[in-house]
């Protein structure tokens, strides 16, 4: 078994995965992880791999490193923005290290969409989260969760 360790990639505050209000991933339909109340404004690679997917509107990002796959999602139903408030800085396929700048956001212009900023952060590929970080974690510094494969 091999742990990686998925540092947080946004500064903010750790919340459950079950707390998160919104079914899809309180249910974890997308896989297991933690979610983080923002209050940083970047985006930052949890993991170094290759960013698989980076959507159009910046509300999302997905990574590959080795066996694991993560899904970054930026606040909730923020796909209807259709990129208000975000902009992206990587570009998809691109690779990158631990701490790479992905996405900016503006928490401000979210919220005044009407849109939650809660961040869940998502194993869906394989591998059980061994540890979860709680309280407080800087972007690409502190480990947000351990993924054994």
């Amino acid at each position: 078994m091999t742990r990686i360790n998925v540092v947080a990639p946004i500064d903010g505050t750790v919340v459950e995965l079950e707390k998160v209000p919104d079914d899809v991933f309180a249910q974890k339909m997308a896989g297991d992880g933690s979610a983080i109340d923002p209050t940083g404004s970047v985006a930052l690679s949890p993991v170094s791999g290759e960013l698989v997917k980076l959507f159009p509107g910046g509300h999302a990002f997905a990574l590959v490193a080795g066996e694991v796959e993560l899904i970054v999602h930026i606040g909730l139903d923020t796909v209807e923005l259709n990129g208000t408030g975000f902009e992206n800085i990587a570009t998809e396929g691109q690779m990158v290290e631990i701490g790479t700048p992905i996405v900016r956001f503006n928490r401000a212009i979210i919220e005044g969409e009407g849109k939650s900023v809660l961040s869940p952060v998502v194993s869906c590929g394989s591998g059980t989260i061994v540890s979860r970080a709680n309280g407080s974690v800087k972007a690409g510094r502190d480990i947000l969760f351990v993924l054994e494969v």
